[in-house]
């Protein structure tokens, strides 16, 4: 019955540190090769060695968040001080949740869970029926062999793929010269080895990106007002072939195995001509990668044109 999905196993062993930052960024070379020793992005079944979770005095069980989101292949990142916001995704935000809040972000929606998320022993725990409803999947927990199994998770709304971004002005393609999409490719390239950082405040802040911040900065240097996440970036513009691609045009990348289908995207970055891409990820930082080779040329989702 649950032969495709994800099996986490709770111990009462410490979980060890490697384990953890095998799920790191850092795994693509500047040629877009994945590093000898990456870990290759798509999903597979692991074991992690965690504490018990938690029943509370009305059955429901808790799990900590961090194990559950490292089952499918996410990283967690929580702001600083605890009882902030926790960001789940890949290379760019899919989801959010707040300790003590039922109001939480999935794949750019808002939903409400059925319990809200709980902070204790400085870990995020959510009911089995929360991170269902968070991932839209099934979630399962099996007393007697201590494994919870968690179902690849599907898209949240049966909307098409490419559906108007709500916002309080309508977004519209801006038109630019030759010369100014070269200013912009130019700018982009000035941020070369900027560091990259999961779900990254603006700029003029952290001085970091991850993907979608960075193609929305570069953008908005030029007037065009990108919304945030790369899934909602990737509904903007109009779409293009490989064969009609410019400078200037995004470029939207699936994560293989992250969801039921790999119709979502995970990752965004600009092409610059010549087979090539500019984008951020891992180490080190902003990059230029190749488009048609290499591991990027085997995961390209969707072209879009905002020029």
């Amino acid at each position: 019955m649950f032969a495709n999905r994800k099996k986490i196993l709770f111990m009462t062993s410490a979980l060890s540190a490697a384990v953890l930052a095998a799920s790191a960024c850092g795994n693509l070379r500047n040629d877009g090769q994945l590093r000898t020793n990456a870990v290759k992005p798509s999903v597979q079944s692991r074991s992690y060695i965690e504490k018990l979770p938690v029943t509370d005095p009305s059955g429901k069980t808790w799990v900590p968040l961090e194990a559950a989101a490292n089952s499918l292949g996410y990283r967690v990142e929580e702001e600083p001080g605890g009882g902030g916001f926790a960001k789940i995704g890949y290379s760019d935000v899919m989801y959010r949740v707040r300790p003590g809040s039922a109001s939480a972000f999935s794949l750019g929606e808002g939903c409400t869970l059925p319990d809200a998320p709980k902070q204790q022993n400085d870990k995020i725990y959510m009911t089995t029926e929360a991170l269902a409803k968070l991932f839209n999947t099934e979630v399962s927990w099996n007393p007697g062999s201590g494994e919870i199994s968690i179902d690849t998770p599907k898209e949240q709304t049966t909307k098409g793929q490419h559906t108007e971004v709500k916002s309080d002005k309508p977004f519209r393609i801006q038109s630019l010269s030759s010369s100014e999409i070269g200013e912009l490719i130019t700018y982009a390239k000035k941020y070369l080895g900027v560091p990259y950082e999961f779900g990254a405040a603006p700029y003029e802040e952290s001085k970091t990106f991850d993907c979608s911040s960075f193609t929305r900065h570069v953008f908005e240097k030029f007037g065009v007002d990108l919304p945030r996440l790369a899934r909602d970036q990737d509904n903007v513009g109009r779409s293009v072939s490989r064969q009609q691609l410019e400078p200037g045009d995004l470029i939207f990348f699936t994560v293989p195995g992250r969801f039921e289908k790999d119709s979502i995207p995970g990752h965004v970055g600009i092409y610059i001509g010549d087979g090539e891409f500019i984008h951020t990820w891992g180490d080190p930082g902003v990059q230029i990668s190749k488009l048609d080779s290499g591991y990027w040329s085997n995961v390209i989702l969707h072209m879009r044109r905002v020029l």
